[in-house]
């Protein structure tokens, strides 16, 4: 990757929109401000479709294909003619998904029902997952999340179509929004989550390729206590059958990644460590203490990566608890893992998360989006030894943020990206999320677009460390 800098912000994030950022003309604002104050990438979270009943994760969708209907700009909607004026929607400090979302299935109903495109046709003929995706949703739409479904169900032809329209008014949007931001030297990076929902259209279609017998799982994923959970996070997505998956080539995960490859300029692998060894809880397990490591696909399925789509475009996300065999793995493959400034400041100046101990391939962070954000991090988490240490390693007499930014920018990583939070230097209450607790996440945005002299003063580090 370039040695360059780049902002961490997701679609829902952004000014404007109806109850929620989305792909409208706040994001080609933001996309015009990336460019002209020197940056390079602009880093979001995964697009795929959220329901409420999983907080509006975007690490819990229905679909790894299907894009988030609410993220669909009705803007652009009445641009291209879907629909006339776009309704009015009250403005909204916060995310409301449920608000955002009845507007929009109004407004796309309409659409659907008057649409007689061309492009439509042509989109469901050479989406390849398109069928699975919406016929899983109209069929939940009727009976809940799967697997609780009665053994013969009953399938609205018409709710199957509209679903297909949504999706093709989505990757409209986004393809033009991508587009657009490479068009001004702007690099989307996207996310995969490793795991996918029990609740998703993937694992309906393919249950074969996860551990899971008579519709529940034997083994659900998760992590060992950790630096964000004495008791470890139990995230109850199904595990992989590797051997399965083997057995197949490893097409169905290629089919996946390939799909983001096509919608990111890069994609960062959630949870790398995790195709080495994975952390497996019994099914019915209130915490995930009580697990066990268990070998994943390694070098195996990597090599089928390599040999079909390259890897050049990937970036782990080695965080955690991360065992030699796994950096070898990241070092074989030459792609950059991740190292968080927040980690740093236990007193060992070994930690690896020390600006000193880097090398270029890397991508450095201040904090993600499972941090706090550093001034609430430093006021609040941060110990009164972490403080000194942190002040006293980055000659901070400032404001903490910036203090963070520099750190970042001047390190050797290749690449520094930065949550638009600590651009902002806001406190906790502008966190993105909180790992395992449920409820009030996802939802922070913004009310405008940053400043001019905050992205000036980005600028004019970017030019001193070479980004």
């Amino acid at each position: 990757m370039l040695r360059a800098a780049g902002i961490l912000l997701h679609i829902t994030s952004l000014p404007g929109g109806c109850y929620v950022g989305d792909m409208g003309f706040e994001a080609y604002k933001f996309v015009d401000a990336l460019a002209e104050f020197g940056q390079t990438y602009w880093q979001v979270l995964p697009i795929n479709h959220t329901m409420p009943e999983y907080d509006n994760s975007p690490y819990s969708a229905v679909s790894s294909y299907g894009g988030d209907p609410v993220l669909i700009s009705l803007e652009k909607m009445a641009r291209d003619r879907l629909i006339g004026s776009p309704p009015a929607c009250e403005s909204s400090e916060w995310v409301n998904y449920t608000k955002a979302w009845e507007v929009k299935r109004r407004a796309l109903t309409k659409a659907f029902r008057r649409s007689n495109r061309r492009d439509f046709n042509l989109f469901k003929e050479t989406t390849t997952w398109l069928n699975d995706y919406a016929t899983y949703m109209a069929i939940r739409e009727r009976y809940g999340p799967w697997p609780n479904w009665p053994r013969e169900v009953k399938i609205n032809p018409t709710l199957v179509e509209f679903y297909k329209f949504v999706q093709f008014v989505f990757w409209s949007q986004w393809s033009e929004l991508k587009q657009y931001a490479n068009s001004r030297g702007i690099f989307i990076i996207g996310d995969l989550p490793i795991y996918l929902n029990l609740d998703s259209a993937d694992v309906w279609r393919h249950v074969e390729y996860f551990k899971i017998e008579n519709g529940r799982p034997i083994y659900v994923a998760g992590v060992p206590p950790d630096y964000f959970s004495s008791t470890g996070q139990l995230w109850g997505n199904p595990v992989f059958n590797w051997d399965v998956l083997e057995r197949d080539g490893y097409k169905w995960w290629l089919d996946r990644l390939a799909h983001h490859l096509k919608a990111f300029d890069y994609v960062r692998l959630d949870h790398f460590r995790g195709y080495v060894a994975f952390w497996e809880v019994p099914w019915g397990e209130k915490t995930a203490e009580r697990g066990r490591w268990t070998r994943g696909p390694g070098e195996k399925l990597f090599n089928a990566v390599r040999e079909r789509l390259g890897v050049e475009k990937l970036i782990a996300e080695d965080l955690g608890y991360i065992t030699p065999d796994v950096e070898k793995l990241r070092e074989e493959l030459g792609i950059p893992g991740m190292r968080v400034l927040q980690f740093a400041w236990d007193g060992n100046p070994a930690n690896v998360h020390k600006p000193h101990n880097y090398v270029k391939n890397l991508v450095v962070y201040t904090g993600t989006h499972d941090n706090n954000t550093a001034v609430g991090w430093f006021s609040e988490e941060a110990t009164p030894k972490a403080r000194r240490e942190f002040k006293t390693y980055a000659n901070c007499s400032g404001e903490v943020n910036w203090c963070f930014i520099r750190l970042a920018y001047m390190s050797i990583a290749d690449v520094a990206i930065v949550p638009i939070q600590d651009v902002l230097g806001l406190g906790s209450w502008a966190r993105m999320n909180k790992p395992g607790t449920t409820g009030g996440n996802w939802r922070w945005r913004l009310s405008t677009h940053p400043p001019i002299e905050v992205w000036r003063r980005l600028k004019r580090l970017v030019k001193i460390y070479g980004r």
